[in-house]
């Protein structure tokens, strides 16, 4: 499995390119099976990312009748608390589209998180076609966690369920994700990945060239056949080389 890393020199212009390849993935999406369905990622690293997608020009090229949007994870809080990833995803893109409702798909993190997770996936299997995402976006933490699938934790080795609930012992806290299975499943992943913080743990990525589970994103796989691409603001790479 090859990965490819792009590099920019600034964030601007991971930016710029990150919102112009999730547009053109999202209009061949449409043209070739008239649908698209993303699964957005929460943090920081995107936020500018679906600013530019919510605005001119990027915004008039979609036809966002025909776009679904899930998420690869939440935190386990109410969907106006400030840590909420559909609230991020809410207030920076969502309310500037028109998307339809009925096409947005959250994760309800003000529920208690087994059931969260059970409703998911319930509404995944009615509106997911083979469980198979054309496009899902995700971030890499410091500790090396993509989603929600930390290092240590149980839900890493699940096979059968397209989402779990996890206790992350470091957060002392609940979380939703999605889990590898489905996310391999995509037609295109695409990590956004930004800032000095994320350095060490992208060199430990570029030298681990097999799956490891002491890096989850190293775990994330393009079964599919399709496209995996890391985007990474050149100083994620230099600061650590």
């Amino acid at each position: 499995m090859q990965r490819t890393i792009l590099t920019y020199n600034s964030l601007v212009e991971l930016e710029s390119a990150a919102a112009a390849e999730i547009t053109r993935t999202i209009e061949t999406a449409i043209r070739e099976r008239q649908v698209c369905h993303c699964a957005l990622s929460g943090g920081r690293s995107p936020q500018g990312v679906y600013r530019m997608l919510g605005s001119d020009p990027l915004k008039q090229r979609i036809d966002w009748k025909k776009v679904h949007i899930y998420f690869g994870d939440e935190r386990c809080v109410p969907p106006s608390d400030p840590e909420s990833n559909f609230g991020m995803a809410h207030s920076s893109l969502l309310s500037h589209v028109p998307v339809p409702k009925e096409n947005i798909h959250r994760i309800h993190g003000e529920m208690q998180p087994g059931e969260a997770a059970a409703l998911y996936a319930r509404e995944l299997a009615t509106y997911l076609p083979n469980l198979t995402f054309d496009l899902t976006l995700l971030g890499i933490g410091d500790d090396g966690h993509t989603a929600s699938l930390f290092p240590g934790t149980d839900i890493i080795d699940e096979t059968t369920q397209p989402v779990g609930a996890v206790f992350v012992p470091k957060l002392k806290a609940w979380r939703v994700s999605l889990t590898l299975p489905v996310i391999n499943r995509s037609r295109s992943i695409l990590f956004i990945v930004s800032g000095k913080s994320k350095a060490a743990v992208m060199q430990r990525l570029r030298k681990t060239p097999a799956s490891s589970k002491e890096i989850p994103a190293s775990l994330v796989r393009a079964d599919a056949g399709g496209l995996l691409q890391f985007m990474c603001e050149a100083e994620t790479l230099d600061a650590a080389s």
